[in-house]
């Protein structure tokens, strides 16, 4: 802390106030509220919740608020908000094959099984500023599509029936809980996949622009992108059974990859997995790809040596809240350790002028 600078605490107290007064601006606009952000910056609120590791809107977006717009730092105050709750038990695992699509597209078939639905995306926006929203006034009615409520099979379960592609290993009934335990390396799939969805997703969609650029082997498909609400259910042993006790929205993401198969595999495709709270399609593709060029090792695949196939490089510098902590603690007081780094550097001036000086006498 900067106690020793004039001033003091009561300094550090100002600069608190002097915060407020910016986070709020000019007074004569209107004041941003916390339901504002959570209906009209969604794709913000999600962000957050997904890279905080809670789901809750309406948290997210006091965060946003709070944090003036600044979503790692929104994120760093969920996280530390996160650490405080009580933790009652696990719920089980989601089915998104029930999923209720606002979204549902693949790359891969043009006659998907269940049909594609477009959903709200800006894929085929022409990326102009449109003016209009700068207006004051209602933007008029809006007509709602409704989501796809029928269950919609994977895409990947149709490959699966011909053998096309690999089977996926069967994991812990329980697995590890990124969460509750430091991470440790080498990592499972499960944490590996956890680290990737809490993970920043600058880092992640620039490395899964690498794999796509040749730093692995990861020529990738989408197969299925699909975005929705799942219902979440917990098993209450007093009533021995499970029973809903909430509705999330996620994002999930599957990619096909080529695999040349080995010498107890025949060829296949293999697959890349993504699943991210709210919409954030952009983080679950990229995801998707990190996570299959993490998977080389156990697919008896050779390390071409890339960032994204190191599992150390991706997981231990992919957390922003870790990142931004180690980085911002360089501009807090370490007068100490420059002082002594400024008189080693002048001891050594010394030392080679005195060299400099010795040699030209001789």
């Amino acid at each position: 802390m900067y106690v020793a600078v004039k001033g003091g605490e009561r300094a550090i107290d100002n600069a608190h106030a002097w915060l407020a007064e910016e986070r709020r601006g000019d007074t004569s606009v209107p004041e941003l509220s916390v339901a504002q952000i959570r209906a009209q910056m969604t794709l913000a609120v999600n962000r957050v919740m997904a890279e905080g590791s809670l789901y809750d809107p309406d948290l997210a977006a006091l965060a946003i608020k709070q944090a003036r717009g600044d979503l790692i730092e929104a994120i760093f105050l969920i996280r530390a908000y996160r650490t405080t709750l009580p933790r009652f038990g696990g719920s089980n695992p989601i089915d998104t094959e029930d999923m209720a699509c606002d979204r549902r597209v693949s790359a891969t078939f043009k006659d998907a099984p269940g049909g594609q639905v477009l959903g709200p995306t800006f894929d085929y926006t022409h990326r102009l500023l449109d003016f209009k929203l700068a207006a004051d006034g209602d933007a008029g009615d809006v007509q709602v599509a409704e989501p796809q409520k029928t269950a919609t099979p994977h895409i990947m379960s149709f490959l699966d029936r011909e053998d096309l592609i690999q089977t996926e290993p069967a994991g812990k009934d329980v697995p590890d809980d990124l969460t509750r335990t430091p991470l440790e390396l080498p990592a499972s799939r499960a944490l590996r996949l956890q680290s990737l969805t809490r993970g920043d997703e600058g880092f992640i969609l620039g490395l899964a622009y690498s794999t796509q650029r040749g730093y692995a082997r990861n020529h990738a498909f989408v197969a299925e992108l699909r975005i929705g609400a799942v219902a979440v259910e917990m098993d209450i042993p007093e009533l021995g059974f499970a029973i809903e006790i909430g509705e999330i929205t996620v994002t999930e993401c599957e990619t096909v990859n080529q695999f040349q198969g080995s010498k107890t595999q025949p060829p296949q495709f293999t697959r890349g997995y993504g699943l991210v709270f709210g919409m954030t399609e952009r983080k679950a593709i990229s995801m998707a790809l990190v996570d299959r060029a993490l998977r080389w090792k156990e697919l008896g695949e050779d390390c071409l040596g890339a960032p994204a196939q190191d599992e150390e490089f991706v997981l231990y510098h992919s957390d922003n809240i870790q990142a931004t902590g180690f980085l911002e603690h360089i501009k807090l007081p370490h007068y100490v350790d420059f002082q002594s780094e400024l008189e080693l550097i002048r001891k050594l001036r010394r030392e080679a002028q005195a060299n400099i000086h010795q040699e030209a006498a001789e």
